[in-house]
């Protein structure tokens, strides 16, 4: 069902009171569940700060480091939850769902710590990756032995005890509902975003020697799996299933949020060459210099000179590429069009998405915050 028209202000009867717009509506309501959600989150790690002191206060540095990574971000899975939630008919002070919501925080959370370590990422939003923190640690205290062993081992601590807390987190929101059906996709998340992060690795060490003409859809395979699924998809389907929809819905969840959600990571991608890392809070082309194997390197390898891929492969995943060696593999990847090919992408994407969306058939507010959710995704620079 299409998004109603906005009523026109402008043209009220005089002395009429000003109708709200959904827009409107989404945005208070949005904030209104973000503020529960941080609320639900500081709680959370309020009992497990006890939990930990019993256990040394030696071991509270695990907890402060996740504190602190999860204090930024958008908070974009816990809010597609919420909206796939509202979509369904659920009731938007039920508390499952701010539950449901923290526990995709803390997923990420764990996902993004074990990415750094093992994309050997310095940073992450703007601020040292957890295992650098904890390496700054070691350095400052003057410990003996490896620091950097140190750090990558106590980061993917973190990360365990984040994947431990997401699932304890899960299991209260469906104690509360059932949600045998939101249980399954849960479940199935947490496995395709390992399965999609071992596919990105294995594409980085295979390298050049893989097959020219599969390289686009060998990236659109990680990206599926390792991040549009659990960043947009199954969010979207998981707020809906906990919210009791039939299947039917959250197969029609499914066609608007996979779709956007490559999109989203496509854009993520070209944020990743392209973008302004006062913006991104990553350093500009750290891509090119983890060697990921993206769509816009798949689509060098199918659209370049046979000297632009030499370029660029001799250049992939080198950590010593320089500001201007970054500028250059920028240019050549313009120049051969893998960079408009990858927008032409995005823009295709977001087109089946949206037109998805119109399907679903959710009332005027649910429908105006995943539309607007979505703008957001695939049009951000950050």
């Amino acid at each position: 069902m299409p998004c109603p028209p906005l009523p026109h202000h402008p043209d009220a009867p005089a002395g009429t009171a000003p109708r709200s717009r959904p827009e409107d509506a989404f945005r208070a309501e949005d904030e209104r569940f973000v503020t529960r959600l941080h609320a639900e989150l500081e709680e959370f790690f309020g009992r497990q700060r006890t939990v930990l002191g019993d256990i040394s206060a030696d071991a509270l540095p695990l907890l402060d480091a996740v504190v602190a990574l999860s204090a930024g971000g958008k908070r974009l899975r816990a809010r597609l939850c919420y909206w796939g939630w509202r979509a369904a008919g659920g009731d938007p002070e039920d508390p499952a769902v701010v539950r449901a919501g923290a526990a995709l925080e803390l997923f990420q959370s764990a996902a993004l710590i074990h990415d750094d370590v093992i994309d050997r990422s310095d940073t992450r939003r703007g601020a040292p990756s957890v295992h650098r923190r904890f390496e700054s640690v070691h350095a400052d205290r003057g410990w003996a032995l490896d620091g950097p062993a140190f750090g990558v081992a106590a980061a993917i601590l973190s990360g365990d005890l984040c994947l431990s807390w997401s699932e304890q987190l899960f299991a209260a929101a469906t104690r509360a509902r059932g949600g045998h059906r939101a249980r399954a996709v849960f479940d199935l998340m947490r496995s395709e975003v390992m399965a999609g992060q071992y596919l990105d690795v294995q594409g980085e060490v295979a390298g050049g020697g893989q097959d020219r003409d599969g390289a686009v859809q060998r990236a659109l395979d990680v990206i599926r799996y390792k991040s549009a699924k659990y960043s947009v998809e199954h969010p979207v389907v998981l707020g809906a299933a906990l919210a009791g929809a039939p299947e039917p819905v959250l197969q029609r969840c499914s066609a608007f949020a996979l779709p956007l959600g490559e999109a989203f990571q496509l854009r993520d991608d070209v944020l990743g060459v392209f973008g302004d890392p006062a913006a991104t809070g990553k350093p500009a082309g750290d891509d090119l210099r983890e060697g990921k194997r993206t769509v816009l390197v798949g689509y060098v390898r199918t659209l370049g000179s046979e000297a632009q891929i030499a370029r660029l492969e001799e250049a992939l995943g080198r950590p010593d590429l320089t500001e201007e060696d970054v500028e250059e593999l920028r240019a050549l990847i313009t120049a051969c069009g893998a960079l408009g090919a990858t927008e032409e992408l995005i823009e295709r994407l977001s087109r089946e998405a949206f037109t998805a969306l119109d399907r679903l058939g959710a009332d005027t507010v649910p429908m105006a915050a995943l539309r607007g959710l979505a703008t957001a995704a695939v049009r951000r620079s950050s």
